[in-house]
């Protein structure tokens, strides 16, 4: 079982939340260790699922939790909404897709830079994203 050390939370309402959010876990992940490279990994993923939680959902929650499992350090990041919930989830993953306009890589490039990642959505009741970089 995961002991967790510290975590932040975001409410995100709108932009200068996702830019806080992202600010700020990047700053936790170089407190506790992260090579600049994987902390910017781990930035990009947070704005990523916040820009989603606006674009998608109007509003929700990023928390960020440092913990440690079998003496090894990680971030999680969870992002939670309330809202539509995503119809096809393995076709939101796919390079490409977007249901936006946009590139399309923001779920399939954020899955590729960390080291677990998970979806859970219900249509109509909404969506939590959970991802995970350990330290190395």
């Amino acid at each position: 079982m995961p002991s967790y050390e510290s975590q932040l939370h975001f409410r995100i309402q709108n932009v200068s939340d996702v830019s806080e959010s992202r600010r700020k876990g990047m700053q936790l992940a170089l407190d506790i260790g992260f090579a600049h490279a994987d902390a910017t990994k781990i930035a990009v993923v947070i704005s990523e699922l916040a820009r989603n939680i606006l674009v998608y959902a109007d509003e929700g929650t990023i928390t960020i939790f440092v913990s440690e499992e079998a003496s090894r350090k990680y971030i999680k990041i969870v992002a939670v909404d309330e809202g539509p919930g995503i119809p096809h989830i393995e076709q939101a993953l796919a390079d490409g897709f977007s249901t936006s306009g946009g590139l399309g890589l923001g779920l399939s490039g954020s899955r590729r830079l960390v080291d677990d990642f998970s979806i859970q959505s219900e249509l109509g009741k909404g969506t939590q994203i959970t991802a995970v970089k350990w330290l190395k």
